[in-house]
């Protein structure tokens, strides 16, 4: 069966404008969620909807598929109708001051909490100095200090008596009490202290010396009832500012009544104050005498602000509005901190500040009770985070601490939160290469992320799609206010995305290059001032793009043009053949023929892929090439040693090879130069091949087609030129127009194989020809000359082996 020469009306599929019964884009409803993704739709909606452990989602496709926005489209409606969930605030623990407190109050009142809390400390402040200057406490204060100075009276008048009976006279100096004789009430002058006799001296000194030690006695009792007195004075202090601080605290204790572990916080709130009503008072002072000097420069509160005051803020980490639903957070740019959360230090005179009002929310305590959407490649980047992650996921709380901390390099007294109940879905994004990574390598990562959502890049082109696609158009016009488009526009596109996907019957769902196109369609129609976005606007929209990128593209045609790189598309060469390859640059894929030439000797069987040799080959070129040996073995060699030794290169190629599209090429040339026929340099050829000979489908043919249709173009079209490429791969075909218009015209071929021998008879010009029932090909036959040549080369291999033993003994007898 002959190959098949290809019809214009086969090498693309047009999108007839006359099958919609709209006139543009204006006239179609919007579309609401997503195009063709019904198998990731299901896992997503599966995903939020079971509440169980380790059911968090992975979604994952190609770029520009949507997975993006859909994730957050689709949660954020999910989310509208979930209640809001519980806010978060750390709150200082007057126990440990190093370990702040977690406090959960229902949606909406953190916010609330905190500003009580900030008037509780300014009325505390303003209320303490007026209860200690109330008549009350200053009348019981005297009291007691009268009671204070009436003990020590007391001491005193007792000790002037037992003084007085002893002629001893006391009295109080600054540095204590001090003794004096005295004669008939008066005191001993010194003239009559020096007249007293030697005994009278001794009984004085003896007096004297037992009143010093019963005045002893007696102020060693006056400092014990000194200091009942004091504690009393103590006593009434704290009652005093207990009673103006328990005012005040009544109504929060009140307003709060119904979340106990808030109850609890301002009764330890309120016994810190009472105990620190000293230094409180003092700041008042301060602030009303202006003693505290006003700092030149703005600094932060942790320094300007009293500690004692800072310890009775609140610092809510999450709050909510009651009324806002569930929270969806996207963090673009995820790292340690801004996940996880983090304890700021501040650097003040040589030193590192932090309380528990530093404390900083990660994305995980916005998202919790709601949805966290992180992006997988970044997540992965910065280090302890995937791990971080993952220890949070399974503790179901999430813990703030450095990431040094949590590996044990740091053992310095720090901050150590209370770690905060983690209840939310978290949504990774990625591509399906980290997905089945990560499914490979990781263990956790299987038991966290249980929900895969795969996102496909094409669709079906069914006449239902396409109205789809027509009507995604509009949406996307709409919501970016572009220009509307006729409905030849609309018909233009969806063969753009025919193209996009590289099949007659898929279409593209990668809708970042489709929605591109129609902005910039959108501008070209401007640029030319029409109303409407027309066919022609599309089309120079899809041209631009590839005049952008192809820069690269044409200095290979004009190196092939100057005669730098050497194609040939015309002329008959044995054992070479035009190979056709695909050169990506980013997201940029050009078609570019390369010259392959095969060399025959004789050999041991060996096919020589000078690539791999060098190691320029991929694994699946290298596969493809040894392919070609079983195909020589099973076809020509069943009965006779295959004695072929074969070299296979690309010519000037100076980077890696990959793929096995080029197998069909090789095969030919390598045909060729054993049957040493021509073959013919007007076409190129592009397929894979099995051990049969059976031709298969290769990727890029359209790029493929393309590149070679450029070089004849340059070297001028004669009707001859033209490529062979896969039957199967037919339906893949969406060339561009002027390729299609060059066929029409008989100025480029199209052909269509199944089998290496359609393939070869094109290229030779010579028939394959078909065994016989001994396996026998005619002797014309390019077949039959492969055949016959490789019996040559194994009956010349023959004559350089060496004879067996009794052969070579029977040899030398006869001589």
């Amino acid at each position: 069966m002959p190959a098949r020469i290809l019809q214009s009306s086969e090498l693309s599929r047009p999108c007839p404008a006359e099958q919609f019964a709209f006139r543009s884009t204006d006239e179609l409803e919007p579309l609401a969620g997503l195009i063709a993704q019904p198998r990731a739709v299901a896992a997503v909606e599966f995903g939020v909807d079971i509440q169980r452990d380790g059911y968090h989602i992975f979604a994952f496709g190609p770029p520009g598929t949507g997975k993006r926005t859909f994730v957050r489209q689709f949660l954020e409606a999910r989310a509208a109708r979930e209640p809001a969930p519980d806010d978060w605030c750390y709150v200082n623990n007057f126990e440990q001051p190093h370990r702040p407190r977690a406090l959960r109050l229902p949606a909406g009142r953190a916010r609330a909490f905190r500003e009580d809390m900030e008037r509780l400390v300014e009325e505390v402040g303003r209320a303490l100095p007026a209860a200690f200057e109330a008549e009350d406490y200053r009348r019981q204060r005297r009291l007691l200090q009268e009671q204070l100075e009436a003990v020590q009276k007391q001491a005193f008048e007792k000790l002037q008596r037992e003084a007085h009976a002893r002629q001893i006279e006391v009295a109080q100096t600054p540095v204590g009490v001090a003794f004096a004789p005295t004669r008939q009430g008066a005191l001993l002058s010194s003239e009559e202290a020096q007249k007293l006799s030697e005994q009278e001296r001794r009984e004085i000194e003896s007096r004297m010396e037992e009143l010093e030690h019963r005045a002893q006695q007696i102020f060693e009792e006056a400092p014990r009832a000194q200091r009942t007195v004091q504690k009393q004075i103590d006593e009434l202090k704290r009652r005093t500012a207990e009673r103006a601080i328990e005012s005040l605290l009544a109504e929060l204790r009140a307003k709060y009544a119904d979340l106990p572990p808030v109850v609890e916080y301002l009764e330890a709130v309120k016994a810190d104050l009472v105990r620190n009503r000293a230094e409180l008072l003092r700041l008042q002072r301060q602030q009303k005498e202006g003693e505290e000097a006003t700092p030149r420069a703005p600094l932060p509160s942790v320094v300007t602000e009293p500690a004692v005051l800072r310890a009775y803020r609140v610092n809510v980490l999450v709050d909510h509005d009651p009324r806002g639903g569930a929270p969806v957070i996207y963090e673009d740019d995820p790292n340690y901190e801004r996940v996880i959360g983090r304890v700021e230090h501040l650097a003040h005179l040589g030193a590192l500040l932090s309380d528990f009002n530093l404390i900083k929310p990660g994305a995980l305590h916005r998202a919790n009770g709601g949805y966290l959407i992180l992006e997988a490649a970044k997540l992965l980047l910065y280090p302890f985070l995937w791990d971080a992650l993952k220890h949070a996921l399974r503790a179901r709380e999430v813990r703030i601490e450095s990431p040094w901390q949590a590996i044990g390099l740091i053992s310095t007294v720090s901050l150590e939160p209370e770690p905060i109940p983690l209840r939310l879905k978290v949504v990774l994004l990625g591509s399906p290469l980290l997905y089945y990574l990560l499914s490979q390598f990781d263990a956790d990562f299987c038991e966290l992320f249980k929900v895969a959502a795969e996102f496909a890049e094409l669709m079906d082109r069914t006449p239902e799609n396409e109205h789809t696609y027509v009507r995604l158009i509009a949406t996307l016009c709409r919501k970016e206010g572009l220009r509307r488009f006729d409905r030849a526009a609309v018909a233009r596109v969806i063969e753009y995305g025919s193209r996009l996907a590289g099949d007659q019957q898929k279409l593209s769902a990668e809708m970042r290059s489709v929605a591109d196109v129609l902005r910039e369609a959108d501008y070209w129609a401007g640029r030319n001032g029409r109303p409407d976005v027309t066919p022609a606007d599309v089309e120079r929209a899809i041209e631009t793009r590839l005049y952008r990128s192809d820069r690269i593209r044409e200095l290979i045609q004009e190196a092939i043009r100057r005669g730098t790189l050497l194609i040939d598309t015309d002329g008959a060469v044995v054992g070479q053949v035009n190979g056709l390859a695909v050169v990506p640059f980013g997201e940029f894929l050009f078609g570019k023929p390369t010259r392959i030439t095969a060399r025959t000797a004789l050999g041991a069987g060996e096919v020589i892929d000078i690539e791999r040799e060098v190691k320029l080959g991929g694994a699946t070129h290298s596969k493809g090439v040894l392919i070609l040996a079983g195909f020589f073995a099973g076809r020509y060699a069943r009965d006779v040693p295959l004695s072929l030794s074969a070299s296979l290169v690309f010519e000037q190629s100076y980077s890696d090879v990959a793929g096995d599209s080029a197998s069909l090429a090789e095969l030919c040339a390598l045909l060729s130069a054993i049957a040493d026929a021509p073959i013919q340099q007007a076409l190129a050829v592009t397929g894979s091949v099995n051990q049969h000979g059976r031709v298969q489908a290769i990727g890029g043919v359209n790029e493929k087609i393309e590149g070679f249709f450029d070089t004849c173009r340059i070297a001028g079209l004669s009707g001859r030129q033209g490529v062979i490429i896969p039957n199967a791969n037919v339906q893949h075909l969406m060339l561009r127009r002027d390729v299609i218009e060059a066929v029409a015209a008989g100025r480029f071929r199209a052909y269509a194989v199944e089998t290496v021998d359609q393939a070869i008879e094109l290229l030779t010009g010579l028939p394959a020809g078909e065994p016989d029932a001994a396996g026998r090909y005619p002797p014309e036959s390019l077949n039959g000359r492969v055949q016959s040549r490789l019996e040559e080369l194994a009956r010349k291999r023959q004559q350089y082996l060496p004879a067996p033993p009794a052969a070579a003994a029977r040899r030398n007898a006869a001589e």
